[in-house]
């Protein structure tokens, strides 16, 4: 929400008397467009400031008031805001820095939390919170222009709430970035988060259910996996039993794992993501789901590029169309999961319209032993790839159609069977010589 600063200061609000002032020290002045009793910060004190700062947080609420802090640097405890909570930052100047003592900034069942334009540094202390901010069942959450950073756990962690986090600035979390479990209607929306220990943002749910958060436009840069895993940890949007999420319009580089995942994600929707130097496969559907639309991204720079995947777990349903991937990459320091795919689908999946440039080990994938049903790879472009498309030749397998895609350059076959470890099998079947009636190949072109 906008606040003219001019209008608070002009509401008549009294003089701030400086307490408790070190010597050497500035006082700074906390004020309050409210008639509540103002109080004094002291900018650079080592002194913990969060008694001061908490009895002006709580008269500020109380009186429906915004609370405004001054420019300067303050050290605070824990810090506990009540419904109706506005604190502002004076235009990014503000730094409140974790002094310790459990938890840093936290509610509980209070509505209507706003904070904007406050740097917290978590320097790194032992934190006995979720987060430098954690929030639990509240509504009108809105936090806004913060810059976070220096959190042994997660930055900010938002559990049973609704609301938004916007244009935020989050760095150097030992976990993830944002992270938020069973969401009541969240936006998560053009935030710049670098530097994270295990991810970006993580939408989850302590079980599968509607979710319907919305990440969107944000910027998420080198994230790790320190936490280790085969994929839990290292990602830039992890979304885990979430459904209805939409993630669009996000830049996503140099996650060790993954761009976007969605692991038993339901109706999920991946779209228009700009995704560059993954570790792994750049946008997963995974497990066990059913829905997922994933369209119109860009892929440079990947083990894998999309992989719809995990049939014998359930996951099946999905439309994959209009996509860019090109420049793949094999692990081969990995002993088994080595990859350099641009495409892989399992089930009940229409594959159209996709650009698939320079896959070391195939360009599409269909299927994987006998986990392959009823999928449609029409008008798809597969260039300079060893493999222009493999599809499963387990006897076990559905019905698959391949028609009009256009194949070039390719150096072990332009459509080949592929056996249950992988591998190419038998001879081409870019003109259609398979026997298999529930393989269809017609109208693809291999030059």
């Amino acid at each position: 929400m906008t606040l003219d600063r001019r209008s608070l200061l002009g509401a008549g609000a009294a003089a701030g008397l400086a307490v408790g002032v070190t010597a050497g020290a500035r006082p700074a002045m906390a004020r309050a467009s409210a008639p509540h009793r103002d109080i004094g910060l002291v900018s650079g004190s080592a002194i913990d400031q969060a008694p001061v700062l908490q009895q002006a947080i709580d008269a500020a609420a109380a009186s429906g008031a915004p609370l405004e802090l001054p420019p300067g640097r303050f050290r605070v405890g824990p810090l506990r805001l009540p419904a109706g909570t506005r604190l502002i930052g004076a235009a990014g100047t503000t730094t409140l820095e974790y002094a310790g003592g459990g938890s840093f900034i936290s509610a509980d069942d209070a509505d209507h939390i706003s904070i904007e334009s406050v740097m917290l540094d978590g320097a790194y202390l032992p934190l006995d919170a979720d987060g430098l901010i954690a929030i639990t069942n509240a509504r009108s959450v809105h936090l806004t222009r913060l810059t976070l950073t220096r959190s042994p756990t997660n930055g900010i962690s938002l559990t049973r709430c609704a609301g938004s986090v916007a244009d935020c600035n989050i760095t150097n979390a030992m976990q993830a970035a944002i992270r938020s479990i069973d969401a009541a209607g969240l936006e998560l929306t053009h935030n710049d988060i670098a530097d994270c220990g295990n991810a970006g943002i993580q939408v989850w749910r302590s079980d599968a259910g509607e979710d319907g958060s919305i990440v969107t436009g944000n910027r998420i840069a080198r994230i790790r996996a320190d936490g280790g895993g085969s994929g839990q940890n290292g990602n830039g949007v992890s979304i885990f039993r979430a459904g209805s999420v939409v993630v669009s319009a996000n830049r996503i580089t140099d996650c060790a794992f993954t761009a976007v995942r969605g692991n038993a994600a339901n109706d999920i929707q991946i779209i228009g993501n700009s995704c560059a130097r993954l570790g792994e496969v750049a946008i997963y559907a995974e497990f066990g789901f059913e829905g997922a639309l994933i369209a119109n991204n860009l892929v440079d720079t990947a083990a894998t590029g999309i992989t719809v995947t995990n049939f014998n777990d359930g996951g099946r349903l999905a439309v994959v169309q209009g996509n860019l991937v090109r420049n793949l990459f094999r692990r081969e320091h990995e002993p088994v999961d080595k990859r350099g795919h641009g495409i892989t689908v399992e089930a009940d999946t229409a594959l159209t319209g996709n650009v698939i440039e320079k896959a070391p080990t195939a360009g599409i994938v269909i299927g994987w032993g006998a986990y392959m049903r009823e999928v449609v790879a029409t008008s798809n472009l597969v260039r300079a790839s060893k493999v222009g498309i493999l599809v499963s030749s387990d006897p076990g397998t559905g019905a698959c159609l391949l028609a009009n895609n256009l194949i070039s350059g390719a150096t072990n076959g332009s459509i080949r069977a592929m056996d249950s470890n992988g591998d190419p099998t038998g001879a081409e079947l870019v003109q259609g010589g398979s026997s298999d009636k529930q393989l269809s190949i017609t109208g693809n072109l291999s030059v």
